[in-house]
């Protein structure tokens, strides 16, 4: 039986090539938009000769605005449990000091709670789509906290097979490595007409030996899947990989054959012309993390002049105890903001960060084609919001609202795949007292555990 869902009467803004507003409906079907349009004509209920149709399902967007889901391009749901617990340090010893002992020190249980917690997170504040690196054990949990919620994402083990001060729970053999990422895979990519993908998610150069990376390279290739690595986003790290490499680390990174359109490189902050000339050449895409790499202090990327360049580049949240939010919101008021300090007012407006936060991060993800803007035969991946409040009114412009002005507060609805995970403010697929309490008792429990 088909299952409709329609829209009525909101401002509709499309992120498709013209970046049309239109001030309309838009009608779903079965998890994909079939109609966007000014009030479009309809029964309220459907007869087909060929086909059963459930009674339409009706919102009322009257004042609202349609919006894309945001998709983030650089996440860490397994860390939504540390938030709070790792401030005030640069990257290295963030890793080392905070970092890995806690990831050592997951169970499935808190995994799996703080992958809950994360996912609530973010669907509550517009994000549809993320793409995620998770520790390296206990992925499966993450995955099954994906698969329970509704929510669309690309989900990658953590691949680490060497490097100093690594707990014991962290340290991995490269050939298990490489064997449970094709387990998770083979088990898990493609789930739910493709909702749920997998992505070879090997740490960084420090912790990953080059043979793990090129057998990356080729594993990538030869099943189709994406690669989500942290690149150049501390001086030190830098040091490190050319000390152990002879090679800057996007140089590096395409040495061994990673560099690629399938491929994200998180951060990307200190690269020189020659690593940005790679990124451009190769297709190579970029998440930009602006408040993780402010808090972090590992410094302010060149966002406009990789833009300028033509490579890709979207947004990412990083995790809870880099940040300390998983928000889009403010990530994208905060790289617009940066970069008018460094170029100048006109730099990166409005409908540039919009569209970096939703369609551009659908293309870093190769889903372009599915999600990412509002058009027919898209995915119904959307958000509704509610511009009616003190700090967002007046909103003449809604792209500028939204960009520099709005929070999470604003959203009401959030639908993926044309299933409603938020409607009203109120969570649909996930209890949000039942997941904020049991991720504080697992972070309690996980920190009892923990090896400082």
């Amino acid at each position: 039986m088909k299952k409709k869902l329609i829209i009525k009467n909101g401002t509709i803004i499309t992120l498709d090539s013209e970046n049309r507003i239109i001030d309309g409906d838009v009608v779903i079907e079965d998890g994909v938009i079939t109609q966007v349009g000014e009030r479009i004509d309809y029964p309220d209920a459907v007869e087909s000769t060929t086909e059963e149709t459930e009674e339409p399902e009706k919102i009322d967007a009257t004042g609202r605005i349609i919006l894309p889901g945001f998709v983030q391009t650089h996440i860490h749901l397994c860390q939504t449990l540390f938030r709070g617990s790792a401030d005030d340090m640069a990257l290295i010893d963030w890793l080392k000091k905070r970092i890995w002992p806690m990831e050592a020190a997951h169970t499935p249980e808190s995994i799996y709670a703080s992958a809950r917690l994360g996912i609530a997170e973010i669907i509550r504040g517009g994000t549809t789509t993320a793409l995620t690196m998770e520790s390296v054990n206990h992925t499966g949990e993450v995955f099954r906290a994906v698969d329970e919620s509704g929510f669309r994402a690309i989900v990658g083990k953590c691949m680490m097979d060497k490097g100093n001060d690594v707990p014991k729970g962290l340290r991995e053999k490269t050939d298990s490595s490489i064997a449970e990422s094709i387990r998770l895979a083979e088990e898990w990519h493609g789930r739910d007409d493709d909702r749920i993908r997998y992505g070879f998610a090997p740490r960084f150069a420090v912790s990953c030996t080059r043979g793990l990376l090129e057998q990356v390279a080729h594993l990538s290739v030869k099943h189709e899947l994406m690669v989500h690595t942290h690149a150049s986003e501390n001086l030190d790290e830098i040091r490190m990989v050319f000390k152990a490499t002879g090679k800057r680390n996007i140089e590096y990174l395409h040495d061994v054959g990673l560099t690629g359109n399938r491929s994200v490189f998180a951060h990307c902050i200190h690269l020189d012309d020659y690593e940005m000339e790679l990124m451009h050449k190769t297709g190579t895409h970029v998440s930009h993390c602006p408040s993780s790499n402010l808090k972090l202090a590992s410094g302010i990327a060149r966002v406009s002049e990789m833009l300028e360049r033509g490579i890709s580049v979207s947004f990412g949240a990083d995790g809870a105890p880099c940040n300390n939010r998983l928000d889009m919101f403010t990530e994208m008021r905060t790289a617009a903001l940066l970069q008018k300090v460094l170029k100048g007012s006109r730099t990166l407006p409005a409908w540039r960060a919009l569209r970096m936060a939703t369609i551009d991060g659908a293309n870093a993800l190769g889903l372009a084609n599915i999600i990412g803007s509002i058009e027919p035969g898209k995915k119904a991946d959307l958000q509704l919001l509610n511009l009616d409040h003190l700090h967002t009114s007046p909103h003449p412009n809604p792209v500028s609202a939204i960009v520099y002005a709005a929070d999470r507060t604003n959203i009401e609805t959030v639908i993926v795949n044309g299933r409603t995970l938020m409607r009203d403010g109120i969570l649909t697929t996930l209890d949000e007292s039942q997941v904020i309490e049991k991720g504080k008792y697992e972070a309690g429990r996980l920190f009892e555990r923990i090896e400082l």
